[in-house]
């Protein structure tokens, strides 16, 4: 027996239907077309300020906090968020130290931090910062870290480990840390302000209307 065919029947109103929508899509693939072009000629004509330019050099200030790095096994948020500033801090013989690792449990989508499942906090890692701040003859340091909601404590422990170590290693250099928001604990950030560091500060980011669109957890009610 021959087999059935199921057949589409073209009516009126399919017809219709088919010709409303291919219209739509020739004018939308016209109108990407057009806008790739502009895009283009913008990208290619457009004359850029020379103040958002970066000069990539290397003098012996960047040879050196690259090899302190290196020599430390050191993390800093220069490198892991891919900061376009790099270059212009490390020729000042200067770089924003890291701790709690290089994996953030968080995952923004302003940061460049690498997102997932953290290892446990290097126990000799806050000492190896002081070391650096050392070598470096830092006379001011800032230090900040990666997300650790894995952690009973968020991490606060650790910080005021790494505050102290680098007080007593570097008793002249002024401390500025720039912290996460331990989830609005306020016992946590006590632990933090307990050290005394010189500066506690903490980034809001972006407006309160754009914070759930870009900060994966953290509120803006509670940065603020």
């Amino acid at each position: 027996m021959p087999e059935k065919l199921n057949l589409f029947i073209l009516s009126p109103s399919n017809s219709f239907k088919l010709r409303h929508l291919f219209l739509k899509m020739t004018i939308y693939g016209s109108i990407l077309k057009i806008r790739k072009k502009i895009n283009k000629y913008f990208m290619n004509n457009l004359q850029k300020p020379d103040w958002i330019r970066t000069r990539l050099t290397s003098t012996s200030n960047f040879s050196n906090v690259h090899q302190t790095i290196q020599q430390h096994q050191l993390h800093t948020i220069c490198e892991s968020g891919k900061c376009p500033n790099l270059s212009e801090c490390w020729n000042r013989g200067t770089a924003t130290f890291m701790i709690l690792g290089e994996i953030c449990t968080r995952s923004c989508k302003f940061c460049n931090t690498a997102t997932g499942r953290p290892l446990p906090p290097d126990p000799a890692e806050s000492q190896a910062i002081a070391e650096a701040v050392y070598s470096l003859k830092l006379k001011h340091v800032v230090i900040t870290s990666v997300d650790r909601d894995d952690l009973h404590d968020k991490g606060a422990s650790f910080w005021a480990k790494t505050i102290r170590a680098i007080q007593v290693k570097n008793p002249n250099t002024t401390i500025e840390v720039l912290i996460p928001d331990f989830d609005g604990q306020h016992d946590l950030l006590d632990i933090i302000i307990q050290e005394k560091p010189n500066i506690i500060s903490h980034n809001m980011e972006t407006v309160r209307r754009l914070t759930p669109l870009i900060r994966s957890k953290a509120r803006y009610e509670t940065s603020l």
